[in-house]
C-alpha cells in the first residue's frame, strides 16, 4: 500500500512558535500563575502562545476568530501534541486574560524577560531606566478615577500633534547589550517622568534582582530629584542617573570643564572626579566631557549667542536713540550695558551733540536752533573669546552614583 502524505501549512509561525518554545516563555507563565489544570485544556501559557501566533498572522481580527486562524497552523503541531484549533475559543484566552491580569502582567512580563535572559546568556550586569509616550486611539477613561485598576487614558490635549488621540506612557527598563525590555510598566498618559520612574522603582526594582545579582540601573534626569534617590538608597541598587543641568550645583560644576586638565576616560572623552551630598544622599559625581558632542554643542551656543546678540543690538540701539541733555550723563549709562551684554561688548562710542528746533520740517536758512541734545553712537562686536568655554561647557554633562570608591 503506497504510503500519503499529509500536507499542512507551517508559514514563519514555526520560528515564532521555536523561539517561544526556546525560552520557555509558556512554561514560565504557567509555573508563576495560579490554575486549575483539571478545569482546563488549554493553560495560561499556551494561550498566551496561541494569541501570539494569532497577532503575528491574523492581525485586527476578533479574538473569537482564534479557531478559524489554527486551520492552517495545527496548534497540535505548534503548541501542544493533544490541542485543536475549537480549543482555542473565545472563552479560552478571555480566561487566560483573566489570569494574567491576577497574577500582576508587570511582574509576569519581568519574570519572562529574566528568563529569557538567563537562557541567552544575556543576564544583565547593567540596565537603563526610560520612560516613552505614545498615543492611543479608541475610548478616553478619563471620567473614572485615575486609581482604578487600570491604565488611565486621559483625553488628548490641544498642544500634542494629533489631539484627537489620547497618551499613554510606558516605563521601561532595558539591557543595554540586546536591546530588551526586562520590565515594562504603564502609565497615565498626564504623569510625570519623575513620578513614573519614581514608582517603578520603589514597587519593581527587586523584580531586576538576576542570578547574578542586581544590575546596575542608569537613568536620565528624571531620576535625580531627591525623593527618588531615597527611593533608590532604601533598594540597595547601584545607579548612576544623570544629573539634571538646570541644578545650581550642576551648573557650577560644568562651568569648570577643562579638557586640558581633566582625566583621559577612553578615545574623545575625559572626566573629574566630584562628590556630592545631593537630596541627603551620599554620592560621587563624574564630570564627563564628551569630544563628540562639540557639533551639536557649538549650534546650540551659536544659537544661543545670535539670540543674545540681536537683544543686544536692540538695546543699543533704543539706548542710542535716548536724548541726553548733558554729555556726562551718557558715558554712566553707557557703563552700565556691558553686563547685560553677554555675547558683545561695546567696541566704540561717541557722544554726538544734535540741534533741535521748534517746529517739523526743514528749518529755514538762518533760523536758530532750539535746545541741543546729545545721542550715543557706536559699534557692537561678539565676545569669541568666551565662546569656547561655552561650547566646552555644552559638550560636558553630568553623572551620579551611589558606588562611592573612587577608583571604580
Amino acid at each position: 500500500m503506497p504510503q500519503t502524505y499529509h500536507r499542512q501549512i507551517l508559514d514563519h509561525w514555526g520560528l515564532v512558535a521555536g523561539m517561544f518554545e526556546a525560552r520557555g516563555i509558556a512554561e514560565g507563565i504557567d509555573h508563576a500563575t495560579t490554575q486549575a489544570p483539571e478545569r482546563r485544556r488549554v493553560t495560561a501559557g499556551h494561550a498566551v502562545q496561541a494569541m501570539v501566533l494569532n497577532g503575528w498572522g491574523f492581525v485586527n481580527h476578533q479574538r473569537s476568530l482564534g479557531p478559524h486562524f489554527f486551520q492552517n497552523p495545527p496548534p497540535s503541531q505548534r503548541i501542544a501534541p493533544a490541542m485543536k484549533a475549537r480549543h482555542l475559543n473565545d472563552d479560552t484566552l478571555g480566561r487566560a486574560r483573566d489570569t494574567l491580569y491576577d497574577c500582576g502582567v508587570t511582574a509576569l512580563y519581568s519574570l519572562i524577560a529574566a528568563t529569557a535572559a538567563q537562557r541567552w546568556g544575556l543576564a544583565p550586569t547593567f540596565a537603563h531606566l526610560e520612560s516613552t509616550s505614545f498615543q492611543v486611539d479608541g475610548r478616553s477613561n478619563s471620567d473614572e478615577p485615575p486609581n482604578a485598576p487600570v491604565i488611565h487614558i486621559p483625553q488628548g490635549s490641544s498642544r500634542e500633534p494629533r489631539p484627537d488621540l489620547h497618551p499613554g506612557m510606558l516605563a521601561l527598563i532595558v539591557e543595554p547589550q540586546a536591546g530588551m525590555p526586562g520590565l515594562m510598566h504603564p502609565r497615565s498618559g498626564h504623569s510625570s517622568d519623575a513620578t513614573a520612574c519614581g514608582q517603578l522603582v520603589s514597587e519593581h526594582m527587586p523584580q531586576c534582582r538576576t542570578t547574578d545579582g542586581t544590575p546596575s540601573l542608569g537613568a536620565d534626569r528624571a531620576l535625580s530629584q531627591a525623593d527618588n534617590l531615597q527611593k533608590l538608597s532604601a533598594t540597595h541598587v547601584p545607579w548612576s542617573p544623570r544629573v539634571p543641568a538646570t541644578l545650581r550645583a550642576a551648573q557650577v560644576a560644568l562651568a569648570q570643564v577643562a579638557p586640558q586638565v581633566m582625566s583621559p576616560l577612553r578615545e574623545g572623552a575625559r572626566w573629574r572626579n566630584l562628590t556630592s551630598t545631593e537630596g541627603g544622599v551620599e554620592q560621587r559625581g563624574g564630570l564627563i566631557y564628551s569630544e563628540p558632542r562639540q557639533t551639536q554643542a557649538q549650534h546650540t551656543v551659536d544659537k544661543q549667542r545670535l539670540k543674545q546678540r540681536t537683544k543686544a543690538a536692540q538695546a543699543f540701539q533704543h539706548l542710542g536713540g535716548t536724548a541726553w541733555a548733558w554729555a556726562a550723563e551718557a558715558p554712566p549709562t553707557l557703563a552700565t550695558l556691558p553686563h547685560s551684554l553677554p555675547a558683545t561688548y561695546v567696541q566704540e562710542s561717541t557722544v554726538r551733540p544734535t540741534a533741535h528746533y521748534g517746529r517739523r520740517g526743514r528749518p529755514g536758512q538762518g533760523a536758530p536752533p532750539g535746545p541741543v541734545v546729545d545721542h550715543l553712537e557706536g559699534a557692537l562686536a561678539s565676545r569669541f573669546a568666551a565662546r569656547q568655554a561655552l561650547v566646552d561647557q555644552q559638550s560636558g554633562f553630568l553623572l551620579a552614583t551611589n558606588a562611592l570608591d573612587d577608583t571604580q
